[in-house]
């Protein structure tokens, strides 16, 4: 029998002393870890205020502190004068300006609490702390029912192991299980993955071909990176969602469908629904159920437990001893950009040497140096060419150093696209084309690692 703990319910008290422009008295009283303001009806605190975006702010409670994250909103939100874009709210009282409105905020003392199992596992996933403890009681829960689901998370904290793990416990599991990576699809390509073509449908169509949603019929199909979907084809896939029925291009006859949906983000799809990026219906047509996976920083104490599952996984539970209290205490101060992967990757580095080090976090800083992507290695001459014109010797100056600097990126992130797009600060579909330009290798399979490409099946 699974044992439980019972923890506190959170309590704030939002007071809206102006809407629009206008003085009010209104309060709320709410219960729970994350709160969104804006001005759309979904959202926990509703204000009518043109000024206010659809999904303005959000308040979460992170580590016994509420956090104010401002959801890329026109107008930009404000926290006791200041514009923020992310702050910590006082633990007395704090005044929240946003469009033409302000609020003021007060946590309150807990007066409830809830039960929480205590999972410190969903298949390969462990965590025993409470946040991840949380997460994996709700996962059990949806696994068994036939409801669309949207992971979100940072890249490297395991959501494509989630959905893997959703499929394998639901009534589907013996089903095809497919993954569209919308991150590594050409936008020309995209709507032939999906939904297949007819024989001539565009130049180069030379015979019939089924796609994702077809191949997934009786199964789940997974849209890995859903956040990249370019906004042109959203239209096709909420049809699609709605409807659960497609048509090949070139044809005109629709095909009926039966498959579960998972998808997953690192964006924050709440931001780019206000950007007008991704369309507000689809958003809301693929969130019938979503669970957010937290980055590694929020859950440091999770580490140890972690280490000794990759040590166990990779059949070297004996080398737990270069894992001291010590370098715990390092790998617990670490930011962990790249979370569990990276954490991952230092435990298979550490194996390799033999020698985890008093100063973990200073072994990963020696490999992005000896990348040369902080320009700290040296870096490799480009000499111009000097027997054409100026306007081509600088092109292929500039074709020597991009080529030069993705090498090197590439090789840091482990070809991950999205890791190195934050690392280089590109947005990732522009990366893809500078690496298909220069012929580039890149890991396919996007954020997590997976055994199932697009147009495949489960082994």
């Amino acid at each position: 029998m699974t044992t439980s703990t019972f923890v506190a319910v959170p309590r704030l008290l939002m007071v809206v002393e102006r809407e629009s422009g206008k003085a009010v008295s209104r309060t709320l009283e709410l219960e729970g870890e994350r709160f969104r303001v804006g001005s759309h009806p979904s959202n926990e605190l509703v204000l009518e205020d043109r000024q206010v975006s659809r999904f303005h702010c959000v308040l979460t409670l992170q580590r016994g502190a509420w956090i104010l994250t401002d959801s890329g909103s026109l107008n930009g939100t404000s926290l006791c004068g200041v514009r923020v874009r992310d702050a910590t709210l006082p633990s007395t009282e704090s005044e929240i300006a946003l469009g033409d409105s302000v609020l003021r905020i007060k946590p309150l003392n807990p007066e409830k609490t809830r039960r929480i199992p205590d999972l410190d596992r969903f298949g390969e996933l462990r965590g025993s702390g409470l946040a991840m403890r949380e997460v994996f009681s709700v996962l059990d829960r949806v696994a068994s029912s036939d409801v669309t689901v949207l992971v979100q998370g940072e890249s490297g904290t395991g959501k494509e192991l989630v959905a893997h793990e959703i499929v394998r416990r639901s009534a589907r599991a013996n089903g095809p299980l497919i993954t569209i990576d919308c991150g590594s699809i050409s936008p020309s390509l995209i709507e032939s993955e999906l939904f297949g073509h007819a024989r001539g449908a565009f130049t180069g169509a030379d015979r019939t071909r089924i796609g994702a949603f077809e191949a997934a019929d009786r199964g789940t199909i997974f849209l890995d990176e859903i956040g990249e979907m370019p906004l042109d084809m959203q239209p096709k896939l909420l049809r699609a969602l709605e409807a659960r029925e497609i048509r090949r291009a070139g044809e005109n006859e629709t095909r009926k469908v039966d498959v579960r949906v998972v998808a997953a983000t690192n964006r924050n799809l709440e931001r780019e629904v206000n950007r007008g990026r991704f369309r507000e219906d689809l958003y809301f047509r693929l969130s019938v159920f979503s669970v957010r996976l937290p980055p590694l920083r929020e859950r440091v104490y999770d580490i140890p437990e972690l280490v000794t599952a990759f040590l166990e996984r990779m059949g070297a539970s004996e080398y737990a001893r270069l894992f001291t209290p010590q370098v715990y205490r390092e790998l617990a101060r670490h930011e962990w950009p790249g979370n569990v992967r990276e954490l991952r990757n230092y435990v298979e580095r550490a194996l390799v040497m033999k020698d985890a080090g008093s100063s973990p976090i200073a072994n990963g800083a020696e490999l992005s140096e000896s990348s040369g992507l902080h320009g700290r290695a040296e870096p490799e001459a480009l000499e111009p060419i000097l027997d054409g014109p100026f306007k081509e010797a600088k092109e292929q100056l500039i074709a020597q150093f991009e080529r030069a600097y993705l090498e090197r990126l590439m090789n840091a992130t482990s070809g991950n696209v999205s890791l190195a797009a934050r690392t280089a600060q590109l947005d990732r579909m522009y990366l893809h084309r500078l690496l298909q330009r220069h012929g580039i290798a890149r890991n396919s399979s996007g954020d997590d690692s997976s055994d199932v490409r697009a147009g495949g099946r489960k082994p």
